[in-house]
């Protein structure tokens, strides 16, 4: 990135005075302080972590409670937070999930050069603490989606190195915790990074073979958690769910078709990934698009499917906004952003329960807008400005 460019990117990339930092730290405080104050075990996501974890250690199964959706080694990652003092843990989890957004940020701006000592750096984390509704919600959870929204972009700062393997395992690590990212192994299929791909998969399949192995039941999580999210049949959750496998039906689709339907968008979605990761412009727009593509293909048809699931990729989008040609310079990114600024209250979708209608429209309008302009980046010569990176697609 250079500073020298008068263009309002130019002034984004210089250093940020101390003020910004102040301000940025306050904000991100006042979000984590709040959570410890009114929650309890870090956030209610967290809980159900925690209580698994409290579960097991009392000899009973993690997996008697439903909604306890994460792989055997999650279980064991808990435990550490059992034994700590209630306050402490109150206190702990929104700071580590808060200092887990904001790594990813700062994975994310490395991947396309960006200091982290300037302006954007700074401004773009403040915002979205402050603009994005998602943020919030995530650090007042403490859901685990934190981690794979550190894991993503980092992973894609090794991979833009070269470092594949190394990207496979935090990609793996992350699965381990929870399988959110398991659809990244098709990022390493379409580069044919094979070393990394085998890393990927072996890491949370070991980890999760031998964590279960210490569980009264040790297949729980393919006979009780797997087809409750094969079918999603929880009437609590489906209130939250933004795929429009689940959206679709409130309004009178048939669920069969709403099914269909997500599924024909997420493949598409998938075929346009591969077609992006394909053209010969070796660089970070490419890698993150094409992981980006991805991630929300899999959201349109994944069940469940929550607003803070955007965290994995929104900021990886928006950290490219210094770059030319990036998708976070196409004014429907912003357009399909609208529906999560706090505080912004659209008729009838007052209620908690209906915001699943907001995100909805958020996912797909991203979706389809990060699908079209990767097409047209396929369409469009390269250009000899645009920054490189050491990749293998």
């Amino acid at each position: 990135m250079s500073e020298r460019k008068s263009d309002i990117s130019g002034w984004l990339v210089r250093r940020a005075s101390g003020h910004l930092w102040v301000a940025l730290v306050a904000v991100l405080g006042a979000t984590a302080a709040r959570t410890a104050r009114l929650t309890s075990d870090g956030g209610m996501d967290n809980a159900i972590v925690v209580r698994a974890a409290r579960t097991w250690l009392a000899g009973g199964s993690p997996y008697d409670d439903p909604h306890f959706l994460y792989l055997p080694g999650a279980v064991l990652a808990a435990v550490p937070q059992v034994l700590l003092p209630e306050l402490v843990l109150r206190v702990a989890v929104p700071v580590v999930v808060t200092g887990c957004l904001a790594g990813g940020w700062a994975c994310a701006l490395r991947l396309y050069g960006v200091p982290l000592r300037s302006r954007f750096a700074v401004l773009g984390l403040a915002a979205l603490a402050v603009g994005f509704a998602p943020f919030g919600h995530l650090v007042r959870l403490g859901n685990w989606t934190a981690t794979a929204a550190l894991a993503l972009p980092l992973a894609l700062l090794l991979a833009g190195r070269g470092r594949w393997v190394g990207a496979g395992a935090v990609i793996g690590a992350a699965i381990a915790l929870k399988p959110l990212l398991a659809p990244m192994a098709l990022l390493f299929l379409f580069a044919r990074q094979w070393r990394g791909l085998a890393v990927l998969v072996l890491l949370p399949a070991l980890v999760s073979a031998a964590a279960a192995l210490l569980l009264p039941d040790p297949a729980g999580f393919f006979t009780r958690t797997l087809p409750f999210l094969l079918h999603g049949d929880d009437s609590f959750v489906r209130l939250y769910e933004a795929s429009p496998a689940a959206v679709l039906p409130r309004l009178g689709v048939d669920p069969s078709a709403a099914g269909l339907l997500a599924v024909v968008a997420a493949g598409t979605g998938v075929l346009c990934a591969y077609l992006r990761g394909r053209r010969d412009d070796a660089g970070p727009l490419r890698t993150a698009e094409t992981a980006a593509t991805v991630m929300l293909s899999a959201f349109l048809v994944s069940r469940p499917s929550y607003d803070h699931y955007l965290l994995v990729v929104v900021p990886l989008l928006l950290a490219g906004l210094p770059c030319a040609g990036s998708v976070a310079r196409a004014p429907w990114f912003w357009l399909a952003l609208v529906p999560q600024v706090p505080g912004l209250t659209w008729p009838y979708l007052e209620t908690l329960q209906r915001r699943a209608f907001k995100d909805a429209f958020t996912l797909c309008v991203l979706a389809l807008t990060v699908v079209r302009h990767g097409w047209e980046r396929r369409r469009m010569p390269v250009e000899s400005g645009e920054p490189t990176a050491v990749t293998s697609f």
